[in-house]
């Protein structure tokens, strides 16, 4: 049942069919009786969402995660949500799956939509020209993960290098001087750095890096099982791993249990992001954890305040890591799990 049968079935205009339904401009009132009552007769329910949307009236903000499979994601999205639904904000998400053309279509997709401000984890890109048109629309922009140089808009973080510095330094305490790395080749910001806190973990012990310990993989379980594969059926292969996110330590774990390798005996495994299976899972895995309950509400705290019209200068906050010591660390060549003391 649309506007246009009410009209009809009242013998009025379209025009006073929706003045009468919605309450503004003029309309007589037997006609607005009339009008209402065949409405209420036939079922019709006006459609608030679009009246809002063109409006500009509806309370709607954005989300862009880089990939919504990623449990940092998902976790991040739920706490957005729960924290927006406080403000009565309503909350669109739409996973950018790491691809800079469909992060522009969905920033183009929100702006038309009227948002009242969106949050985005952006995806690797040197330009950012759809996210400079946010902000010289005036609309407010949060960045989450990743902080984009140049770009003038709040943004939330965490230690990536620190904490992979930690990891890699906890593995070469335990008396590793081979460790390999499986990372992302997207260049997202987050990769790099874990990957300079790699480098860096290496250099501050005098270790020099070996291109045959760095294997390259998406973020997925699948590609991170092929590259442990790949490390581990070399010759003279590595005796310890450090994995860039949760996705791609559950697919090392995969990967050493399809070639007969058992974790901390025969291979020592770090990862970075903490997950459920990282405590089901005999033994323990050692990971960096992020302060992931911190960063869905920082966000939206900041992007409330530059809704309500806050022109303090952009903040970058960069929350810390924490290494979370458990028993996927040993010894090369077998023995008990390291100590606290030896990470």
């Amino acid at each position: 049942m649309t506007l246009k049968d009410i009209a009809a079935a009242a013998n009025v205009s379209r025009a006073a069919a929706a003045r009468a339904l919605n309450g503004y401009g003029y309309v007589g009132a037997a006609t607005a009786e009339r009008v209402i009552e065949i409405a209420a007769q036939l079922g019709y329910r006006g459609n608030r969402v679009a009246q809002a949307l063109r409006g500009g009236q509806l309370p709607l903000v954005g989300f862009v995660p880089g990939d919504i499979q990623n449990p940092f994601f998902a976790q991040i999205a739920h706490d957005i949500d729960a924290q927006l639904r406080q403000s009565r904000q309503s909350l669109l998400i739409a996973s950018s799956a790491e691809s800079v053309a469909q992060e522009r279509d969905l920033i183009e997709s929100f702006r038309a939509l009227n948002v009242r401000g969106v949050i985005v984890a952006p995806a690797a890109s040197p330009t950012r020209p759809h996210l400079e048109a946010l902000l010289h629309e005036g609309v407010p922009l949060v960045l989450i993960d990743r902080a984009v140089e140049g770009l003038p808009c709040d943004c939330v973080s965490v230690d990536n290098a620190g904490g992979a510095r930690a990891a890699v330094g906890c593995l070469i305490a335990a008396g590793h001087r081979q460790v390999a790395v499986i990372h992302d080749d997207q260049r997202i910001v987050t990769a790099r750095d874990r990957l300079a806190g790699y480098a860096g973990a290496l250099a501050d012990h005098g270790i020099a890096l070996d291109a045959r310990l760095i294997a390259v993989a998406q973020s997925t379980v699948a590609q991170a099982t092929e590259a442990t594969i790949r490390l581990f059926r070399q010759p003279d292969p590595p005796t310890a791993l450090f994995t860039l996110d949760s996705l791609m330590t559950k697919g090392a774990l995969l990967g050493l249990r399809a070639l007969g390798l058992s974790v901390p005996r025969d291979v020592s495994l770090v990862g970075f992001d903490d997950f459920d299976l990282a405590t089901f899972t005999e033994p323990q895995i050692t990971v960096v954890a992020q302060p992931v309950a911190q960063i869905g509400p920082l966000a939206v705290r900041m992007l409330l305040e530059r809704m309500r019209g806050s022109t303090e200068p952009p903040r970058h906050v960069q929350l810390p890591t924490r290494l979370i010591r458990r028993g996927s660390v040993a010894p090369p060549g077998g023995g008990s799990a390291a100590t606290d003391s030896a990470c």
